[in-house]
Order: structure tokens, then C-alpha cells, then sequence
């Protein structure tokens, strides 16, 4: 299924982090460069992989960074700098298909442009 032409083209990536503390310095520098909408931090993932010569098995977090198409190069070009990792995972996810208010949001708040007021995505949390 493929959202139709007039929704953004939007992008879920995905990056590990060391520590929740440390995600959270990556998603609030990359929400303030206006780089990413939004980023979802998930403490609790354990990753296998070879690392200079050795299996590795470690505990990390998961980070879901949501941006629209037009900023995936420049996310790809800032989140090496700004990661704790010396080779930092980085994998684009493309949205086929969104809740269109979402995804307006999501091309919203990467456009550079501020929002006047509001909390995100729209307004208060429903009760």
C-alpha cells in the first residue's frame, strides 16, 4: 500500500545508543536541529555482532527517529558527529503509508519553520 502523492514522503530511521541518557541527547540535539520530528527512545534491546575481531553481545537502546525524505541527507550527515558510537548503525525505514495528520507533522516540524504554540502533535493527550 502507498500513501498517495499529496502526504510528505516521510522516513523512519533507526540508530542504537550506549544508555537512555545518551539517546536522549542524540533525539533532543536532532529534534532542535529540526533534523528529525520526533525521536521514540526504547531502553532494553540486547544486540549480537562482530566487533573488531569478537562477538559481541550487548545492552542497548533502541532509537526510532521519524523525518521526512528531504532531510534523510542531512540526518545521515549529522548523526555520525553527534553519536556516542564510532560507527553509529543508521538505517532508513520508508513510510509507505501514515496517518496523513502524523505525517503532516512529522514534514511540519523538519521544515525549519516554528510552530506557534501548542504541545506536539497537535494538542493536549486525549483523556
Amino acid at each position: 500500500m502507498r500513501h498517495s502523492g499529496t502526504l510528505p514522503s516521510c522516513v523512519a530511521a533507526l540508530t542504537t545508543a550506549p544508555s537512555v541518557e545518551a539517546a536522549k541527547r542524540l533525539v533532543r540535539n536532532l529534534v532542535e536541529r529540526r533534523l528529525i520530528a520526533c525521536g521514540t527512545v526504547l531502553p532494553g534491546a540486547v544486540s549480537s555482532y562482530w566487533w573488531q575481531g569478537a562477538v559481541v553481545d550487548e545492552e542497548e537502546v533502541v532509537v526510532v527517529l521519524k523525518t521526512t525524505a528531504a532531510r534523510w541527507a542531512e540526518l545521515a550527515g549529522a548523526l555520525p558527529a553527534l553519536h556516542p558510537y564510532e560507527v553509529p548503525e543508521l538505517i532508513a525505514l520508508p513510510v509507505v503509508a501514515g496517518h496523513g495528520p502524523y505525517l503532516e507533522w512529522v514534514s511540519r516540524e523538519t521544515g525549519g519553520r516554528p510552530k506557534a504554540g501548542g504541545r506536539r502533535r497537535g494538542g493536549k493527550r486525549k483523556e
